[in-house]
């Protein structure tokens, strides 16, 4: 086997002692091993430390940092990268599992596009049991091929603003992406933030191989569900709560932030980022009432902003005329 300086692991964990043994086997077990695997602990309860420490055993370097006060994903994620100290960062969940040649293929491919600051792809999905659940992330989510071919054309900064598309153990990153966007704002995952601001420099690249297996169970912290017509209908029908509110503050916050870097962000960004804002807004402000919001809905909808800034498009105009507050 081939080392190389180049990669750490940032694993977050939390009581993952049921499955973290097989990520770890996986992740020993690269044709190019990593440098080395910090693995940031959110106060596990059972095993999960002491199975890490000796299914690694030697094979790679392996930093435990262990956190008395709960972080949550976020700041779990958010500690692993920041102790991460090699030039490429491969994030990875406590329960999914590697394919060999996962870390080679994200090294080849900075290699091969050094204008590529983060890197995102698909992935096998299987069951608590190892099963195949015969299909994929991409096409679970579903990421259209519409979305990739902007995303391979450069042009990926519209569909992550719509909605993320990448999920957080498909990713890898240069850590200078990270110095750059680091803190994470409060009302984002580490994940979709990275992904968003690596959009808006046009610095995203995508790998339509699926390079590991992720699993779905009942303790996954956060997971996908396929957008069937029942789930769709659930989403429309479902209570309003404060779903807007988060929107429109996540929005002002990336807002915020590229407007205080015009340097690095073209006007065609910011200016898209804050046409998302109003819409976010308009939508927040909507009446509580369902028919006291029929005629601004219906008079937003000439101006194209669902279809161009909304996660679900025609899905979300349907929420906003349907759901109770």
């Amino acid at each position: 086997m081939q080392r190389t300086p180049a990669v750490s692991v940032a694993l977050a964990t939390y009581n993952g002692a049921r499955y973290i043994e097989a990520q770890l086997r996986s992740i020993c077990s690269q044709t190019i091993l990593p440098a080395e695997i910090i693995l940031s602990d959110d106060g596990s309860r059972d095993d999960t430390i002491a199975l890490a420490i000796a299914t690694v055993s030697d094979s790679v370097p392996l930093r435990i940092l262990r956190h008395d006060r709960k972080l949550g994903v976020r700041g779990n994620f958010s500690a692993a990268i920041e102790a991460a100290t090699h030039p490429i960062v491969i994030l990875a969940d406590q329960d999914d599992y590697w394919y060999p040649t996962r870390v080679e293929t994200a090294v080849q491919a900075f290699i091969a596009q050094p204008e590529v600051d983060l890197l995102f792809g698909d992935a096998d999905l299987i069951d608590g049991q190892d099963g195949s659940l015969d299909t994929t992330l991409f096409e679970t989510l579903p990421v259209t091929e519409s979305e990739r071919q902007q995303i391979h054309e450069g042009h990926a900064f519209g569909p992550f603003l719509r909605r993320n598309l990448a999920t957080g153990m498909t990713v890898a990153f240069r850590r200078s992406l990270w110095t750059r966007a680091a803190p994470i704002p409060s009302d984002w995952l580490h994940d979709e933030w990275l992904a968003i601001i690596a959009a808006a420099e046009n610095r995203i690249g995508i790998i339509e191989k699926p390079l590991m297996a992720y699993r779905i169970h009942d303790q996954n912290a956060i997971g996908v569900r396929r957008p069937t017509v029942w789930v769709k209908t659930k989403r429309v029908l479902s209570p309003r709560g404060e779903r807007n509110v988060v929107l429109e503050r996540r929005t002002a916050e990336l807002v915020n932030y590229l407007e205080a870097r015009p340097a690095l962000f073209a006007a065609p960004v910011r200016e898209a980022a804050r046409g998302k804002l109003r819409v976010e807004a308009f939508r927040a402000a909507l009446p509580r009432r369902r028919w006291a919001r029929i005629i601004p809905v219906l008079g937003e909808l000439p101006r194209g902003d669902y279809a161009r800034y909304t996660s679900q498009g025609r899905v979300e105009i349907l929420r906003d005329l349907f759901q109770p507050s």
